[in-house]
């Protein structure tokens, strides 16, 4: 069975007042728009966003170390890396939909190899006659219209 997040905040921290501190101490400014509320701060969040918060930024520090290199890395799956305006855009972002937008781009990145168009084929011919003519040069058959 899932445990609770209040189980696993106990688990993993033993108190909110720990995951909160943990949550801060990871909440630098070269990773966090701070957008939380002056009067609640980190201590009215839900135990569960805050476990959320925790893996994102822990995630986003082993990996990118920094928003602007994840933000950099974003365009370079995007193809946009010169883009100077989709980086601004991106930037106003919190880090979990940069995460996102990240996977959805390394997604599109794998798959765009495969989805390349292939060369066109020519069709076989089947028929004696007509590989008889194509070995001749004998041009295309018309399209026959009808007479008045």
């Amino acid at each position: 069975m899932k445990k609770t997040p209040q189980a696993m905040q106990k688990e993993l921290f033993g108190s909110k007042d720990k995951l909160v501190a943990a949550v801060k101490k990871l909440a630098t400014k070269d990773l966090w728009l701070d957008r939380v509320s002056d009067a609640k701060g980190l201590d009215g969040i839900s135990n569960a966003k805050l476990l959320r918060l925790h893996a994102a930024l822990e995630d986003a520090k082993a990996r990118f170390g920094s928003r602007d290199k994840l933000i950099a890395a974003i365009a370079d799956l995007s193809k946009r890396a010169k883009d100077e305006g989709f980086k601004t855009g991106l930037a106003s972002y919190p880090l979990p939909r940069l995460l996102d937008l990240h996977a959805a781009a390394e997604k599109r990145a794998k798959k765009a190899p495969q989805a390349a168009p292939k060369a066109a084929k020519k069709k076989p011919i089947r028929s004696k006659k007509a590989k008889a003519k194509a070995a001749a040069g004998a041009p295309a058959k018309k399209a026959k219209t009808k007479a008045k």
